[in-house]
């Protein structure tokens, strides 16, 4: 496995937001929640952009998400610009795919379908919503493995991210090295805190004399 997706496995979404919080930087994407929780995903990132078939640039006869599928490498996640809740950005056949090529999961921002076929495949789907409703003559795919706007944060190919149950976090590949190494401090200080708390010290102290000093560089 990647050295940094491995570390950044290890930790949670909310160790890294307040590394990033540490650093000055935005990472966090607000509202995209996993379909069937608990779930956590964790990879480099492929991405894939979605629009509306009537402004797309030309027409296209491949099913949107299938390049991004096949480009993709074992542990890769899926992150596909989309930005609708009447039409599904992600599917049941291409769970399947997914999940038959290693991928660690997709991240919609947008509607997803077929939710139930995916959690009987066991393969994680975090999205914005879900729908029956299908994207044909809806929506096509304009793009895969380039720069894409996911909630306000810009992705690029190559760049890592995590999600649970508490959010989703981006870093962005060249400063992934540096956040991961902030949060691995911050969950390592939190469970020093935790430890305490679990041994009887009183929770006002605990926070008192160590929460309001964690993002202190």
């Amino acid at each position: 496995m990647d050295e940094l997706v491995e570390r950044l496995s290890k930790l949670d979404t909310c160790a890294v937001s307040d590394s990033l919080d540490r650093l000055g930087r935005v990472g966090v994407v607000l509202g995209i929640t996993p379909t069937a929780p608990p779930a956590k995903i964790c990879g480099r990132v492929v991405t894939a952009k979605l629009v509306d078939r009537t402004t797309a640039n030309s027409a296209t006869t491949r099913h949107l998400g299938t390049s991004a599928i096949m480009a993709a490498n074992p542990g890769d996640v899926i992150v596909m610009q989309h930005g609708r809740s009447d039409a599904a950005g992600w599917g049941g056949i291409l769970s399947a795919a997914a999940k038959t090529r290693g991928l660690a999961g997709v991240i919609v921002d947008g509607a997803a379908r077929d939710i139930d076929e995916s959690r009987e495949l066991e393969f994680p789907i975090f999205a914005r919503s879900a729908t029956p409703m299908t994207a044909r003559n809806r929506i096509v795919e304009e793009s895969t493995n380039e720069p894409v706007l996911i909630g306000r944060i810009v992705v690029h190919p190559g760049d890592l991210v995590l999600a649970d149950g508490s959010g989703v976090v981006f870093l962005a590949a060249a400063e992934a090295e540096e956040a991961i190494a902030g949060a691995e401090m911050i969950a390592g200080r939190e469970a020093l805190m935790k430890a305490a708390v679990l041994q009887g010290d009183p929770v006002t102290e605990v926070m008192g004399r160590d929460y309001e000093q964690m993002l202190a560089r």
